[in-house]
């Protein structure tokens, strides 16, 4: 008979989890020994610092679902308004304590309402909004990467992403993704992942008749 607390632990080290861990402290190892200039580099996300990126993810790996469904009341609906005040909390008073704060939840399991695999996609998308605009490279292993090419082809959940595919055929050129049919987006994994969730700096590196519909949405 399996034990069940034994299949869990099966589970967490199999799952999801483990690649969501591996890219935070993956993360943390970029950001190391940033100036104070580099760390006010504004990030993909429009209007946000990468420092700021990175206190939305500690954030994020901080906030269970009835925390989260308070702040939501709290701040009347307004979800825009909820992730600002919960990035302000981890934000902390200097950059070097914005990184600290990160580094403690490099192995958090705790999260908001969302599926898991959301966790890996906003570890992934939030990494890149930050080490894009510093000139920092990461290979992600192709298996996570299309993992979560997985995930944005069919949901809207966190990003529009499936709405922003729509009519496209996207082919990976270096793993196995392929979604859709239409005018053709290729290039590699990390860039489609990108570009599906709407950053268009990431259509530089397709190729395709689609290319140019994709970054229009």
């Amino acid at each position: 008979m399996t034990d069940p607390e034994l299949t869990a632990d099966r589970g967490r080290r199999t799952g999801v989890w483990p690649l969501i861990h591996a890219e935070r402290a993956a993360l943390a190892a970029d950001l190391e020994g940033l100036t104070d200039e580099r760390w006010a580099t504004p990030s993909l996300c429009a209007g946000l610092t990468v420092r700021e990126v990175l206190a939305h993810l500690t954030a994020a790996a901080s906030l269970n679902g009835p925390r989260w469904l308070a702040g939501v009341i709290r701040c009347r609906f307004d979800f825009d308004r909820q992730v600002a005040m919960r990035l302000a909390e981890q934000l902390g008073a200097t950059p070097d304590e914005t990184l600290a704060r990160f580094r403690r939840i490099v192995p958090s399991e705790t999260k908001p309402p969302l599926p898991t695999i959301a966790m890996l996609g906003e570890t992934i998308v939030h990494g890149e909004d930050i080490r894009r605009p510093l000139g920092i490279r990461r290979d992600h292993p192709i298996e996570v990467v299309t993992r979560v090419a997985e995930y944005y082809r069919g949901t809207d959940l966190v990003v529009v992403a499936k709405g922003r595919i729509g009519g496209l055929e996207l082919v990976a050129d270096d793993g196995p993704f392929r979604t859709g049919s239409g005018p053709l987006v290729s290039g590699p994994t990390l860039a489609l992942v990108m570009a599906m969730t709407g950053r268009t700096a990431y259509c530089d590196d397709l190729d395709g008749d689609g290319v140019e519909t994709l970054r229009r949405r």
